[in-house]
């Protein structure tokens, strides 16, 4: 183990930085952002890494997302050699955090590791870093096989779901899942891999996105089979939908692929933006609309809706830990709020015998079993709609209240799914 290096030189200038700490530097604003400010970890990503190449860009993206699967895990550890607590925001447990990462989940030399981490705390308490780290590396610390949930999180899910849930919601976080692709037409040009779904493939080793077979050519999607399953249960159709809260596209390219006339609506420039390049490079007809659900209405009653609302996103932790530290009990009361005046105004716009389908990506009742009760209280001109057999992936089924739920566990034996809440609605007849 190297001995710490001092933070200024004889002439008093700060000594260069290791060769490899830039992307170390920017894992370490990426996971301030997440922690401290709340940021998502892919719209911090951008500044972090500013000026960074795409091997070490992508590295300090690999250190801040295992960093945020393996957090409690990582933080056991520190505390474990530590006589007194460092807080959770303080310059050495983070710093200590990039380092045994490294080491202990990512296949770092430890040398290089806390080579390239000193730097971070320059001015701070290097020594008790390098001490920390070398006594826990020495002691041959390893970070347990059984993955820990944030304790507010499992205490939340297992209130909900079960400990056997929160089990299996710990094994899903510790690694990446696969790659689900959603192909546009079942014979299309798409990489090899396993069907869990008509027009469905997952790949378990996937190289980069771009570079597998059928992407220049439109043929597919990057998206979750869970994430399918709304437009699925709108099927095929010649009539007018409207896909609410529409990018990044997945959604809107199914409906299209489907025969559907769709309008997507989406809020933010940037993200319809995104559906664009998406409807572009697939070659799939849609029109796009940017405007506030809560201002817009469409010029005349639609066949369907499909509401896949902005949510708490806690169903895809295991893309992106970082929700986990994000979705507070707040975040939770605030989206189901808005969820409630989106589902409200939807049910106004759907003809009589109409469809609507409302989603979320999250694990959370309240954005999902509980705003399904209040709408139906709401809106006795609605129920609720079945799956037909045949209509869902083998593995995933509705409950007896006619609705689906995917929690951590669902498919566990062929990689998993995102968690997802999924209701069809329809409409009564004038």
């Amino acid at each position: 183990m190297p001995s710490p290096a001092k933070p200024r030189s004889s002439t008093g200038r700060r000594p260069a930085d290791p060769p490899g700490t830039a992307p170390r530097r920017a894992a370490l604003r990426v996971l301030d952002a997440v922690l401290r400010r709340g940021e998502p970890l892919e719209a911090a990503l951008p500044n972090a890494t500013r000026g960074l190449e795409g091997a070490d860009r992508g590295l300090a993206h690999a250190i801040a997302a295992e960093t945020l699967r393996r957090l409690p895990d990582l933080d056991a550890l520190i505390d474990s050699a530590t006589r007194q607590r460092l807080p959770d925001d303080a310059k050495a447990r983070m710093a200590l955090r990039v380092a045994l990462v490294q080491t202990l989940a990512l296949g770092t030399p430890p040398h290089a590791a806390i080579a390239t981490v000193l730097p971070l705390v320059d001015g701070g308490p290097r020594k008790l870093v390098h001490g920390v780290f070398g006594a826990l590396n020495r002691g041959g610390a390893e970070l347990p096989e059984q993955t820990s949930l944030p304790p507010e999180i499992a205490e939340r899910w297992g209130s909900y779901w079960g400990e056997s849930v929160v089990n299996a919601a710990a094994s899903a976080i510790a690694a990446p899942p696969p790659l689900d692709l959603t192909l546009a037409k079942a014979d299309g040009l798409a990489p090899e891999g396993t069907s869990l779904a008509p027009d469905h493939r997952r790949i378990v080793e996937a190289a980069p996105v771009a570079t597998l077979a059928g992407y220049d050519e439109g043929a597919w999607w990057v998206q979750d089979v869970a994430a399918s399953l709304p437009a699925r249960l709108l099927g095929a159709g010649e009539g007018q939908v409207l896909d609410l809260c529409a990018a990044p596209g997945g959604k809107t390219m199914q409906l299209a692929a489907a025969g559907w006339n769709v309008t997507a609506l989406e809020i933010a420039p940037s993200r319809a933006a995104r559906l664009h390049e998406n409807l572009a490079r697939t070659g799939l007809p849609a029109q796009v609309v940017i405007a506030d659900a809560l201002d817009w209405a469409p010029a005349e009653p639609l066949d369907a809706i499909l509401l896949d609302a902005p949510c708490s996103a806690t169903g895809i932790f295991r893309r992106h830990p970082d929700v986990l530290y994000r979705a507070h009990p707040g975040i939770i009361a605030e989206m189901a709020a808005l969820q409630a005046r989106l589902l409200d105004r939807a049910a106004a716009w759907v003809r009589p015998g109409g469809r609507l389908v409302y989603a979320t990506c999250s694990l959370e009742p309240a954005e999902g079993e509980e705003q399904l009760a209040r709408f139906l209280t709401a809106h006795p001109e609605y129920a609720v709609s079945p799956p037909s057999p045949g209509e869902l992936p083998t593995g995933i089924a509705a409950n007896e209240a006619g609705y689906v739920r995917t929690l951590p566990g669902t498919l566990a034996d062929v990689g998993g799914c995102d968690g997802f809440f999924i209701v069809r609605l329809v409409r009564a007849s004038a």
